[in-house]
């Protein structure tokens, strides 16, 4: 059974509390599990979710400011020394290469060939992934180079049992209409897929991290299923949002809005604000997004959405 959930891993911004580690959160998405952003201390919180380096296939970096890139090492360090034997792509902004190598080699160890450096650059999006889950980057307004990313699954079909039944289509007929979109009916006549199901929307999520409100965020949150966006301060603070280059919750609540998303996670929230204000940052989200919504804790485990009919 596939399981599609994002384990959260660490929720504060620049400086990490008591109850919030840096950033770090880990996507389980079938037989892809997608680390972004490792913090400091995300050896330690996945060993707490019951997370281990066999389980990342890919890595992915917005940007290369420590409380999203300094878990970097140990986590590479800990691929190689658990011995992963699968290729493990790792996709950060090409203008940060000198930190990547930085990061990539901090340390003496016995170094492993299984890490894949994918950089991205340009200011359209960047097209990465593999077949079955389809990754693009896109360019936000922080202050370093920033992307965001959007994984999708491409679209697919939802099969009607009454209409596959009404045309004779049963046992292997099913799998092989399903893949090359018709059959001939034991009685002959030739069957379309569209004859017997509807189209059915692959599930999207978006990572949307440092960045003041542009375009591109709304861009990357479109129609999405969840949207996993930073929310580092309150309304009392909005004038230091827009020039450190991050959002408020309104204004996340705002960009889900305007995109059409399904559901929000926020996190990413500033040392400033203690467990008591907790309630604020949903408020406030809210009053910009009338869908659900999630203030992320370190070590929640949010479910995507189920898929659309």
């Amino acid at each position: 059974m596939s399981v599609r959930e994002l384990v959260v891993l660490g929720t504060s911004s620049a400086v990490p509390t008591p109850r919030r580690n840096h950033n770090g959160y880990f996507l389980r998405w079938d037989s892809h599990g997608v680390l972004f952003d490792p913090g400091e201390g995300t050896q330690r919180q996945m060993r707490l979710a019951g997370l281990s380096a066999t389980d990342i296939t890919r890595i992915c970096l917005t940007h290369f400011h420590g409380d999203h890139a300094l878990g970097l090492p140990g986590t590479i360090q800990r691929i190689a020394r658990d011995k992963v034997a699968h290729p493990v792509r790792v996709t950060y902004p090409a203008q940060g290469r000198e930190y990547w190598e930085r990061l990539r080699h901090a340390t003496p160890f016995h170094d492993t060939d299984v890490i894949v450096p994918q950089p991205v650059a340009g200011t359209g999006a960047c097209p990465l992934g593999e077949h079955d889950l389809r990754l693009t980057a896109l360019p936000l307004r922080h202050s370093v180079t920033a992307y965001g990313y959007r994984l999708a699954e491409p679209d697919g079909w939802r099969m009607l049992p009454d209409r596959l039944t009404e045309h004779g289509v049963t046992g292997p007929l099913i799998g092989a209409l399903h893949r090359q979109g018709w059959v001939n009916a034991p009685d002959g006549h030739r069957v379309d897929l569209t004859d017997c199901a509807l189209p059915r929307p692959g599930q999207t999520l978006a990572f949307v991290m440092d960045t003041a409100y542009c375009p591109q965020a709304v861009e990357l949150a479109r129609d999405a299923d969840m949207l996993v966006i930073e929310s580092t301060y309150l309304d009392s603070e909005e004038h230091l949002a827009d020039p450190y280059g991050h959002l408020t919750a309104r204004q996340a609540g705002r960009v889900a809005a305007e995109a059409g998303a399904r559901t929000l996670v926020l996190t990413h929230i500033s040392e400033r604000y203690d467990a008591d204000r907790d309630a604020d940052f949903l408020a406030q989200a809210a009053a910009e997004f009338d869908g659900p919504i999630t203030l992320a804790q370190d070590l929640d485990r949010i479910p995507l959405p189920p898929r659309s009919r």
